[in-house]
């Protein structure tokens, strides 16, 4: 696949490119390699000869701006689903956010801000550590009777 010796990346986007690179050079060479022969051979025909030449390398590149711009639309559909999936996990974490800064004490939002501000990491917890209120604790009915 590197026949050029270019460094191919796994993101789908580089590899998309790298292939489409290699793929393209490829193909020029193996047109301009044809053309140049039957140049060659056809030395009279020269201004035909350079006129058919510049035709294949706009076909070519047509032809990879074609190739190119899939492979683009193909990244920007998948980067579009990664962003939706983004957007509803950040949702679900702000709503988390929210719903823990309800439940905790104001000495604790205290020393959590205190901590932001010095940028030092939590305190380990510890058993004096207070319980969240019983409203997040497990309902009764699965707790009830020892289980086999």
């Amino acid at each position: 696949m590197n026949s050029m010796n270019t460094p191919c990346y796994t993101v789908a986007m580089d590899l998309g490119v790298c292939q489409l690179r290699n793929l393209s050079i490829s193909f020029l060479s193996s047109l301009l390699s044809a053309e140049s022969s039957h140049v060659q051979l056809d030395n009279s025909s020269s201004g035909a000869s350079v006129v058919a030449i510049d035709n294949k390398i706009e076909q070519a590149m047509d032809l990879v701006k074609s190739h190119l711009m899939y492979a683009v639309r193909e990244e920007v559909e998948v980067l579009k689903e990664q962003i939706k999936e983004l957007i509803e996990r950040n949702s679900q974490l702000e709503q988390e956010n929210t719903l823990l800064k309800t439940l905790a004490s104001p000495e604790q939002m205290a020393q959590f801000q205190a901590q932001v501000q010095t940028g030092s990491p939590p305190p380990p917890a510890t058993a004096h550590t207070p319980r969240p209120p019983s409203a997040l604790a497990q309902p009764a009915s699965h707790s009830s009777g020892p289980s086999a």
